[in-house]
């Protein structure tokens, strides 16, 4: 194993511990750091520092957000009467891109897991129910199709459906640029079940 300074050494173990970082990668940010000039370093420290500080999830909705509430939930030109649930912030990025769905949008900050200890009560479902009202006229459940997500999703709409909202849950199947004889067949049943007149 390499030797190296305690400071460095210190930040390649500190680097090793974000998702999809190994120690090859590690050492590679670590030198790439001290060979930066000394204002970036102090910059980055700080966009890092502030971005902690400052980021706080939305009263609402849950996203990431400056304020109490997000510029989507505060936004008065968005449907307010369709919710889409999303399991993560990084999920709403990926509905925006579309530039199809112009509705709110609700993050659960998780999945349902068993296995893993994580209950209804351990993510953000209740929040959820409480901003149910006469005005909400859709809930699409956008969870990953998982084993969690279609629990989770399965687990909701139970939750809504007495209420007399409707409940949609988007569609899954092959994705663009894929083989159906390497699809596996919950896939292809998704695809199935989500097929449309062309």
């Amino acid at each position: 194993m390499e030797q190296y300074t305690q400071p460095i050494t210190k930040l390649i173990e500190e680097f090793s511990k974000l998702p999809g970082i190994g120690r090859k990668s590690a050492q590679r940010l670590a030198f790439h750091i001290l060979d930066m000039k000394g204002n970036d370093v102090v910059e980055l420290a700080k966009a890092i520092v502030n971005a902690k500080k400052l980021t706080k999830h939305c009263k609402t909705c849950g996203n990431m957000s400056e304020s109490d509430i997000c510029n989507i939930c505060s936004n008065i030109k968005r449907d307010q009467s369709t919710i889409c649930v999303v399991e993560d912030v990084r999920d709403i990025a990926a509905m925006e891109r579309t530039k199809e769905y112009n509705g709110v949008y609700h993050v659960l900050h998780g999945t349902i897991s068993p296995l893993d200890g994580i209950g209804p009560d351990d993510i953000n479902i209740k929040n959820l129910i409480s901003r149910l009202n006469e005005d909400i006229s859709e809930v699409i459940l956008a969870t990953n199709p998982t084993i969690e997500g279609e629990a989770t999703a399965v687990y909701i709409s139970r939750l809504i459906k007495p209420i007399g909202i409707k409940v949609t849950r988007i569609a899954h199947g092959i994705p663009v640029g894929g083989d159906i004889e390497y699809a596996d067949e919950i896939t292809l049943m998704r695809a199935l079940e989500g097929r449309r007149e062309f």
